[in-house]
């Protein structure tokens, strides 16, 4: 018999259940991967269901070979020649379950695409566990299940009784789940490393900087870390985050150098005043920088490292979000004497680029006599001449800081920083760009900071004789709303006005902080419930010293117990009706004729065997068929029962 290629129809009733539950699973991936994966699976769905409508053949073997050849050398390319990691990994299960739609013959095959459907929706929560996916979870595992009955149950079933069945699954199902999540022994390193898909996103400062780099950044709302304060909260003025150093300058962009820590960096620190005590929940940035109030004396955990520059860097990308503490200071001396070699360095710039600036600054300088005067003057004359703070700086040419100083005079921080760090050196004045954010806006729902995108900012660091780096910020003499009340409050207020920005509605704040509250707790409690939140619970559940052991003893016991509870209920919610009373005494009656009724024999044929096999009861045992007969299928009425019972223990096997 040749095998059949064709389809029957068979599964036009279940199909697009399994279709729709595979979609439902790949739309979160769908902005992470390729355009023409999503093309692809839509093809494939599309095709699939009209061959089952059409009852055509399914594309031939080769066919789906070569598909699946072209599909892999493709996802091959669009990443870089690797397969490894969470968008390649997505990419080929999209690429899979596509394909797998073009065999799928028998409900087997169904199973198979379901299967896909749960590895999908489990590889979202690599990249990122937002607040909206533990519904997404709930929903994607509710449409799978109903998927799944709809290819086991009857046509007649409804789709509503199937999404029942599916949400009464699921409530069985999450206690043990909750017990499990809650006590199951939590270590503080993951079991294994999954590369994160850089495929898109933009992760916000990097380690150069070029004329319009920053103030792209100024338009994203994104948050790029949220500070929690143990007491006091510093004033707007003081709230520098510092991140990382730039030092070279090649007459258009600054560059840092390679996070390396140095041992001794912190003894170099002489600060004084308040200490400012908080917790930093910071956002994947892909990088090794870490931000800290300027200028931080304290932090954990011991992955962070100072570097040379006094920035800190974390040891390994940061690819996930991470959660570290700090102290700073915000009054403070460093390096108070400098060797020759680094003054060469931190004066260092091309001579053959920008040589109004240069030549300007030098004249500046020789008419200041000193350098905090020549510092001042700089500084005036930003404050003074007509200098603009935008978010569109035009664009500038092969000497950017000539442009910008004589001609544009507009221009966002790290303008006003580079020019200003140029400006010091050419004055034979040590200077530097420190790249971080400056302000943050209090969240007063959820009692943190929320440090965004659009607070990146540059500033400058100057040596002076017996002072050591000093922060200079230029920005400030130009827009000091900028810095008295952040980027988010500049927004609100004049300035934005100016920069073309309308200020959203109150109410569309508020709601805002709301969620930002929420995205914070949902990070705190669900995401960051790690070794030590889990200790903190089970000691507030009154488990003193917890360990691995009495948490998995209590865990193995909870689990056995959600286990007896849910088949208890299992069992009396499908536990058989209870037998009818008439025919509970018709069995006795039986057992005393001593013969057993046929498979399928009525009381009508069984009385006529037994009164051919034993004619001394015959009126007895027409008496007890039609009193059976009327008890079971007659009118309830509690007399007939009685009857039937007196008719049974009346009649006598015959000998």
């Amino acid at each position: 018999m040749s095998r059949r290629n064709g389809t029957d129809g068979s599964l036009l009733a279940s199909l697009p259940y399994t279709l729709g539950a595979l979609a439902f699973s790949i739309a979160p991936h769908v902005q992470y991967l390729p355009v023409w994966v999503t093309v692809t699976f839509l093809s494939c769905s599309a095709a699939r269901w009209y061959i089952e409508k059409r009852r055509w053949r399914l594309p031939p073997a080769w066919l789906r070979i070569a598909l699946a050849m072209l599909c892999f050398l493709a996802i091959l390319f669009s990443y870089n020649q690797t397969i490894s990691g969470v968008g390649p990994g997505s990419a080929l299960l999209a690429v899979m379950g596509s394909l797998k739609m073009l065999e799928t013959r028998v409900r087997r095959d169904q199973f198979v695409l379901l299967f896909i459907s749960i590895f999908m929706i489990m590889a979202s929560l690599l990249r990122e566990q937002y607040l909206w996916s533990l519904p997404y979870l709930l929903a994607a595992v509710l449409i799978t299940m109903t998927a799944w009955l709809r290819m086991s149950q009857a046509r007649d079933v409804s789709l509503l009784h199937s999404l029942r069945s599916s949400s009464r699954l699921l409530l069985y199902a999450a206690p043990i789940a909750l017990a499990m999540w809650i006590f199951f022994p939590r270590i503080s390193t993951p079991f294994w490393s999954v590369p994160i898909d850089t495929s898109s996103g933009r992760s916000g400062l990097s380690e150069n900087m070029s004329p319009g780099d920053i103030s792209s950044l100024s338009l994203s709302d994104a948050v790029a870390f949220r500070v929690t304060f143990d007491g006091a909260v510093p004033p707007p003025s003081q709230r520098y985050w510092r991140g990382l150093v730039l030092h070279q300058f090649n007459g258009r962009s600054w560059t840092g150098r390679e996070p390396l820590p140095d041992p001794k960096a912190r003894d170099r620190i002489s600060a004084t005043g308040d200490a400012y005590r908080y917790q930093v929940t910071l956002e994947p940035t892909r990088q090794h920088w870490i931000f800290a109030l300027d200028i931080p004396v304290d932090w954990s955990p011991e992955t962070i490292k100072m570097g040379s520059d006094l920035h800190l860097a974390y040891t390994f990308p940061i690819d996930q979000r991470i959660r570290y503490s700090a102290v700073s200071r915000t009054r403070y001396s460093v390096d108070s004497q400098l060797t020759r070699m680094a003054r060469d360095w931190y004066t260092r710039f091309p001579e053959e680029r920008n040589p109004r600036s240069i030549e300007y600054a030098r004249e500046l300088r020789a008419a200041a006599g000193s350098d905090e005067r020549y510092i001042n003057t700089v500084i005036r004359a930003f404050h003074d001449e007509e200098y603009f703070y935008t978010l569109q700086p035009p664009v500038l040419g092969r000497d950017p800081v000539d442009q910008f100083l004589f001609q544009t005079r507009r221009g966002f921080c790290e303008h006003y920083a580079s020019a200003f760090a140029l400006l010091m050196r050419a004055a034979g004045i040590p200077s530097r760009i420190v790249l971080g954010y400056q302000g943050g806006e209090l969240n007063p729902y959820g009692n943190h900071m929320i440090v965004r995108q659009s607070d990146a900012h540059a500033w400058t660091e100057v040596w002076l004789a017996d002072r050591g780096w000093q922060r200079i910020d230029p920005t400030a003499a130009v827009a000091p709303e900028r810095i008295e009340s952040g980027m988010s409050g500049a927004m609100f207020g004049e300035i934005g006005a100016s920069w073309g920005l309308n200020a959203p509605a109150e109410w569309l704040h508020q709601l805002t902080l709301s969620l930002d509250a929420l995205n914070a707790r949902w990070n705190e409690w669900i995401l960051g419930y790690g070794p030590e939140n889990q200790e903190r619970f089970m000691k507030w559940l009154g488990m003193s010293k917890p360990d691995w052991q009495k948490m998995f003893l209590t865990l193995i016991a909870l689990v056995t117990i959600g286990i007896v509870v849910i088949s208890i209920v299992l069992m009396r919610r499908n536990r058989p009706p209870p037998r009818d009373p008439a025919a509970v005494l018709y069995g006795q009656f039986t057992r005393k004729a001593g013969l057993p009724p046929r498979t399928g024999e009525t009381p009508f044929d069984y009385a006529q065997r037994l009164r051919e096999t034993s004619v001394q009861q015959s009126d007895c045992v027409d008496r007890v068929t039609s009193r059976y007969l009327k008890a079971r299928y007659g009118t309830p009425d509690e007399h007939a029962l009685q009857e039937l019972e007196d008719a049974v223990s009346k009649f006598r096997r015959s000998a």
